[in-house]
């Protein structure tokens, strides 16, 4: 009986998980219309008394993004004022949907990378994964891949499409 060999582990293909750079991060949202009179007018002094009410150690330590589902007009200090109320609990803060968030969480934690350890290699974005990786944060990993590599492809070492490989 021959040996099985692992062709994917010789090759010199570097495998990068997008989906690895969310691990561990708790983001919660938080929706104004429940700060607002009938959800959907800002009154002033209701709205101070809810935040000051709000329970914001909910939000320790996790990312936070603020955002309205309803119509109400929200004037730019009400934004500034949960800022204000959330800031000494959480990691970070953002305006927007969940989605909203976690794409800049992605690009965030993309700018921490030292792409030029992928100096002339063949890379590989990982395509399957658990979670739904938006695709402009596959469009941002390969801007900051392009200068470096060598080839770039998509989806997994078995079955990948190519994508981009340096003239000679």
């Amino acid at each position: 009986m021959s040996e099985i060999i692992n062709k994917v582990k010789q090759s010199k293909l570097e495998t990068v998980d997008l989906e690895k750079f969310a691990d561990g991060i708790t983001l919660h949202e938080l929706d104004l219309k429940d700060f607002l009179f009938q959800e959907l007018i800002l009154k002033e002094k209701e709205f101070r008394e809810k935040m000051n009410e709000h329970d914001w150690s909910n939000y320790d330590g996790a990312y936070l993004t603020v955002y309205c589902s309803t119509d109400a007009i929200i004037p730019k200090w009400a934004y500034m004022l949960v800022v204000q109320h959330a800031q000494e609990h959480v990691r970070n803060i953002y305006f927007g949907t969940r989605e909203d968030a976690l794409k800049q969480l992605f690009k965030e934690k993309l700018d921490l990378v030292n792409w030029s350890d992928y100096q002339g290699k063949f890379v590989l974005l990982k395509g399957c994964s658990k979670m739904d990786v938006p695709p402009d944060v596959y469009m941002y990993a390969t801007q900051k891949l392009l200068p470096h590599v060598q080839k770039l492809m998509y989806g997994e070492a078995c079955s990948n499409v190519p994508v981009y490989k340096k003239p000679r």
